[in-house]
C-alpha cells in the first residue's frame, strides 16, 4: 500500500526558563518536547474498481463492508462527453492480504448527489461506549439527481456478507426532492439539511428535516431552520462539544443577488436546546462540496473542500486548472477554534468521509472540474510522542520510595488489628482531617473535574460547596453514634440498631462500590501516566495498583493517614503550579475574559428538568447536599477515619478541616481546568486530536509544563490516585474482617486477624486492580459522570439505611432490607427514565428511608433504639 504523511503546521516551541526560575529555581533547563508536526497519516487503499472515478455516490459502511454506490464522471475526452450518471454498487471488505473491491450488484436507478448515512452502528451511549442498534436497517440512501430530475426517493442498502450482494429496501421518500444536501446522524436521528430542490442554485434551502430511526415508518418530520443562509454543497458533521454531540453544518455556496456566494459560517444544532441553532467560528476559508468527519472524541477534521479560488473558471482553464487546495482543516467544538491541519495528498470533493477500518475512509471524488479520482484513502491521525524526561522520572521516582518507606516504617508498630485498622486512635485531628480531604479528593478531583470545567462550565462547583451544609449535619447526625459505640467498622451500627443481616447488606454494598471506586481512581493516573512516558495505560495501571498494595499491606491505617497528608500536600502544589505556569502564559486577564465571554463561567442552570443533559441548580445542589451526607454518614473509608483520633471532638475538628480543604481544591482545580481552555483556546494547534477529554491535563503536563514541574504535577497525579486506592484497599479489609471473618471464626486472636487483614488489604487492592483494567477497556466520555453514577447507585442505598436507622425509631430489620430491595428496583428504572445522576443519592436514600418505614409498620422485625437514634440520643 502506498503511503503518505501531511506536513502539520510546525508548533511554536517557549522557553520555560523564566517560569522555572521563578517556581523551582533548582531547575535551569526547560521542557523541549512538543508536538509531532505529522498530524494525519494518510494510506493509499486500493483504488476504485471502475476505469474513471465518481463524483457524488453514495457511501456509508454496514456490517464491516463500505458501501460505494452510483454517482456520476465524464468518460475520456472528458471535455468533450457528456455525464454519466451511474448505478454500479461496488464494495470495499477487508481480506487476510489487506482489501478488496467486490461487486456489490446494482441501485434500482442512476443516481448521484445524494446523502447517505449509516445507521448499522448506534451512536454511542451517555459514557461514550459503542452500542448496538436494534433498530438498524443498513445505510440510508435518498434523494440525488438521475440526469433528468432531482429525486426524492429513498432506500435502504444492506450488505449480505454470505452473498456480497447488497440488498435494496424502500424507505421514506424526502418530503420534497432534494440534491446537493448534506446529511448526518445525531442519537436517533438521521438530520438532512439544505440542498437543492431543483436544477438551479437558486433553490437551495435552508431547512432541516429528521428521520426517527425507532419509527421511520412515520416519515419524515421538519425541523428548525437555520438561521444562516440557504445553501448547497455544505459539509455535516456530528461531534461532542463537551455537553453532547452536536451537529455541525458548515461552508457550502448559495445564489446571491450578484452571483454565487460562497460561504464560511459554521452552525451549531443541539435539538435539546430552548435556541436549537447557535453560530459558530466561521472556518478558515470556504470548502465547498469538501468531506469532513469525527476524529476523537472532540475534533472535527475537514479533509478538503473548494476553497474557490478559480471558481466559475473550468471552460477557460480546463487541464491547466490546478485542482482544489490541498490542505485539511481541524475544528475543536468545546473551544471553537479551527486551525490548518496539513496538506492532503489530494482534495477530493463531492464525496463523503466516512468512518471505516480503523480510521476514516475517504473513496474517490473530483479533484478538479469533471476530473475524478479512482484513488481511496485511509486517514489517521497519529499521536504525538511523549517526552518525560530524565529528570522528570527522577522527581516521580523519588517520591514513590518516599511513599514505600513510610509504609514500611510503620509496619513495625502493628501490634493487633487495633493498630492495622484505627491506627490506636492516636491520629492528631488535623492529620485524620486532610486523610479525609486526601481520600475524597482522589485522582477524579484532580483529573477529571479540570476535564469536566474544560469542556464545561464551572455549574459543578456548587454541588462541591455544599460540603459546608454536609459537615453541620454529619458531626450532629453520624459522629456520635459511631464514638459511641466505638465501632471498628461502620456497618457495626447497622447490626446494633437491626440484626446481622442488615449489617452485611451495608458491608456488601460498600465492598462493591470501593472496588468500582478503586477502579476508576487506577484508569485516571493510568491515563496521565500513557500520555507523558511511553507505558501503555495497562501497564501503569499494574504498576499503580503494586505500589498501593505494597506500602498499604506493609502499613496499614497509619501509612495510608500519613501517606495521604504528604500526597495532599503534593497535589495541592502540583495544581497550583500548573495554574501559575498558564496564567504567565496566557494572563489572568486574558483567562477571565474569554472564559467570561464563552460562558465558561457559569455557575448555575435554571429551569426544573430532572433529566436535563446539563444539569440544572436545584438537581446540583439537593443531589450532592445528599450524596455528600451518604458518603460521610456510611462510606466506611471516611467513618473509619473519625475513630482514628482520641476523642469525639478532635473528630470534629478533622471533619471541619476536610471541609475547608475541600473549598479551597474545589476553586483551585475549577480554575485549572478553566485556565486549560484558555490555553488551548489561544494555541488550539497544540491539541491531540487523539486525546480523550479525561486526558487534557496530562497533555499539558507532558508538552507545557518546564522540566522537574512536569514530574511534581504527575506525583501529583500519583498521589491523588494512591491516596483513594490504599483508604479502599484498607476499608475494605476492615469490613471484611470486622463485618465477615469475625463472624465465621469468632475464636481467632487478634494476631491471627491482623495476618488475615493484611492478605484481605492484598487481595482487595488485585481485584481493585482487575476492575481498572477492564474499566480501561471501556471507552467512557467523562470518568467524573461515570464516577458521579457510580457514586449514587452504589451507596445511596447504604446512605438510607443508616438515616432510617439514625431518624427514625419505629424502623425495624425486616423493614430495612424491605425498603433496601425496593430502592435498587427503584435506582435502575430511573436510569432507564433518563433522571439525572446526581439525583441517584436522593432516590436511592429516600426511598430505602420511605418504603423501610412504612413496611416496618406492618412487618415485624429486629430493632434497638436505645441510645442508637437522634431522638433516643437527645433524651438519654
Amino acid at each position: 500500500m502506498q503511503r503518505s504523511t501531511t506536513v502539520a503546521r510546525p508548533v511554536p516551541h517557549r522557553s520555560g526558563s523564566a517560569i522555572v526560575t521563578l517556581l523551582l529555581t533548582a531547575v535551569v533547563a526547560a521542557t523541549a518536547s512538543g508536538q509531532d508536526d505529522d498530524r494525519l497519516e494518510w494510506t493509499r487503499l486500493p483504488d476504485y474498481p471502475r476505469e474513471v472515478g465518481v463524483a457524488g455516490p453514495f457511501v456509508g459502511v454496514d456490517r464491516g463492508a463500505m458501501l460505494v454506490l452510483g454517482g456520476a464522471n465524464f468518460p475520456p475526452p472528458i471535455w468533450s462527453a457528456s455525464k454519466q450518471w451511474l448505478d454500479t454498487a461496488v464494495v470495499l471488505v477487508r481480506t487476510p492480504d489487506g482489501f478488496a473491491w467486490r461487486n456489490g450488484g446494482r441501485l434500482p436507478s442512476p443516481r448521484a448527489y445524494g446523502i447517505s448515512v449509516a445507521t448499522r452502528s448506534a451512536p454511542p451511549d451517555e459514557e461514550g461506549n459503542a452500542t448496538e442498534d436494534p433498530t438498524a436497517r443498513g445505510v440510508l440512501l435518498a434523494g440525488g439527481h438521475d440526469g433528468t430530475r432531482v429525486c426524492g426517493e429513498a432506500w435502504w442498502a444492506s450488505f449480505d456478507a454470505n452473498t456480497g450482494k447488497i440488498r435494496f429496501r424502500s424507505a421514506p421518500p424526502l418530503p420534497t426532492p432534494l440534491a446537493y444536501a448534506s446529511a448526518a446522524r445525531l442519537g436517533d436521528r438521521i438530520w438532512v439539511l439544505g440542498g437543492t430542490t431543483g436544477d438551479s442554485l437558486a433553490t437551495a434551502t435552508n431547512r432541516t428535516w429528521w428521520l426517527d430511526l425507532r419509527t421511520p415508518e412515520d416519515g419524515w418530520r421538519q425541523g428548525p431552520p437555520c438561521p444562516g443562509p440557504t445553501r448547497a454543497f455544505a459539509i455535516a458533521c456530528v461531534q461532542h462539544d463537551g455537553v453532547a454531540p452536536r451537529l455541525y453544518w458548515m461552508s457550502g455556496r448559495r445564489q446571491g443577488t450578484h452571483g454565487v456566494e460562497l460561504l464560511r459560517d459554521c452552525w451549531e444544532l443541539a435539538p435539546d436546546r430552548a435556541q436549537p441553532w447557535r453560530r459558530r467560528a466561521d472556518l478558515p476559508r470556504c470548502v465547498m462540496a469538501g468531506t469532513a468527519a469525527a476524529v476523537g472524541q472532540s475534533h472535527v477534521f475537514v479533509f478538503g473542500g473548494d476553497a474557490g479560488e478559480h471558481f466559475g473558471r473550468a471552460d477557460e482553464l480546463r487541464d491547466d486548472h490546478p485542482g482544489f487546495t490541498r490542505g485539511s482543516l481541524a475544528y475543536h467544538p468545546i473551544t471553537d477554534t479551527w486551525i490548518e491541519a496539513g496538506a492532503t495528498p489530494q482534495n477530493q470533493v463531492t464525496t463523503w468521509a466516512v468512518p471505516a477500518f480503523g480510521g476514516v475512509v475517504i473513496p474517490s471524488g473530483e479533484i478538479r472540474p469533471r476530473v475524478r479520482t479512482r484513488a481511496v484513502w485511509l486517514v489517521t491521525p497519529r499521536a504525538s510522542e511523549p517526552a518525560f524526561g530524565i529528570v522528570n522520572t527522577v522527581v516521580v521516582g523519588v517520591y514513590l520510595l518516599a511513599m514505600l518507606g513510610i509504609g514500611f516504617w510503620f509496619a513495625r508498630s502493628h501490634r493487633g488489628t487495633d493498630d492495622f485498622f484505627r491506627g490506636g486512635q492516636r491520629i492528631p485531628f488535623w492529620a485524620a482531617g486532610l486523610s479525609i480531604f486526601a481520600t475524597m479528593l482522589s485522582s477524579i478531583t484532580f483529573m477529571a473535574i479540570p476535564a469536566k470545567v474544560f469542556a464545561t462550565d464551572w455549574v459543578y462547583i456548587v454541588g462541591n460547596l455544599m460540603i459546608l451544609a454536609v459537615v453541620p449535619l454529619v458531626i450532629r447526625m453520624f459522629l456520635p453514634f459511631f464514638r459511641r459505640i466505638d465501632a471498628t467498622s461502620a456497618y457495626e451500627y447497622l447490626e446494633k440498631r437491626f440484626d446481622g443481616a442488615v449489617r452485611l447488606v451495608g458491608s456488601t454494598q460498600f465492598i462493591i462500590f470501593q472496588i468500582a471506586r478503586m477502579a476508576v481512581v487506577l484508569l485516571l493516573p493510568a491515563l496521565a501516566l500513557e500520555v507523558v512516558t511511553s507505558l501503555d495505560r495497562t501497564a501503569c495501571i499494574l504498576a499503580m495498583g503494586g505500589l498501593s498494595i505494597l506500602y498499604c499491606t506493609a502499613g496499614g491505617i497509619r501509612a495510608v493517614i500519613w501517606t495521604d497528608v504528604v500526597q495532599t500536600f503534593v497535589l495541592l502544589g502540583g495544581a497550583l503550579m500548573t495554574l501559575l505556569v498558564v496564567c504567565a502564559e496566557v494572563g489572568v486577564g486574558a483567562i477571565v475574559d474569554e472564559a467570561s465571554a464563552a460562558g465558561k463561567l457559569r455557575i448555575a442552570n435554571p429551569g426544573w428538568d430532572a433529566t436535563a443533559i446539563a444539569p440544572v441548580l436545584w438537581v446540583i445542589v439537593i443531589g450532592t447536599v445528599l450524596s455528600n451526607l451518604v458518603q460521610y454518614g456510611s462510606d466506611q473509608s471516611v467513618v473509619q477515619r473519625y475513630m482514628t483520633t482520641e476523642t469525639e471532638a478532635k473528630a470534629r475538628y478533622a471533619i471541619w478541616t476536610n471541609g475547608v480543604m475541600s473549598v479551597v481544591a474545589s476553586f483551585l482545580f475549577f480554575g485549572v481546568g478553566t485556565a486549560l481552555w484558555a490555553f488551548y483556546r489561544s494555541h488550539p494547534e497544540r491539541l491531540d486530536p487523539t486525546f480523550r477529554t479525561d486526558q487534557i491535563f496530562p497533555l499539558f503536563i507532558a508538552h507545557e509544563l518546564p522540566v522537574g514541574v512536569a514530574g511534581l504535577v504527575v506525583a501529583g497525579i500519583f498521589a491523588a490516585a494512591q491516596s483513594t486506592v490504599s483508604t479502599s484497599m484498607n476499608s475494605i479489609s476492615t469490613a471484611l474482617v470486622t463485618d465477615f471473618w469475625r463472624k465465621l471464626r469468632p475464636g481467632d486472636d487478634d494476631r491471627r486477624l491482623l495476618v488475615v487483614g493484611r492478605v484481605l488489604t492484598a487481595v482487595m487492592g488485585i481485584v481493585g486492580t482487575g476492575a481498572a483494567l477492564w474499566l480501561a477497556q471501556v471507552e467512557t466520555r467523562s470518568l467524573w459522570d461515570t464516577f458521579m453514577r457510580y457514586l449514587g447507585l452504589l451507596t445511596s442505598v447504604l446512605g438510607g439505611l443508616f438515616l432510617l436507622g439514625i431518624l427514625t425509631r419505629r424502623a425495624n430489620a425486616t423493614g430495612a432490607l424491605i425498603g433496601a430491595a425496593v430502592a435498587t428496583g427503584v435506582l435502575w428504572w430511573v436510569v432507564d427514565v433518563g433522571v439525572s445522576f446526581f439525583l441517584f443519592a436522593g432516590i436511592g436514600a429516600g426511598t430505602t428511608m420511605l418504603v423501610g418505614w412504612l413496611a416496618s409498620l406492618v412487618v415485624p422485625g429486629a430493632r434497638c433504639t436505645q441510645g442508637l437514634t437522634l431522638r433516643s440520643s437527645r433524651s438519654s
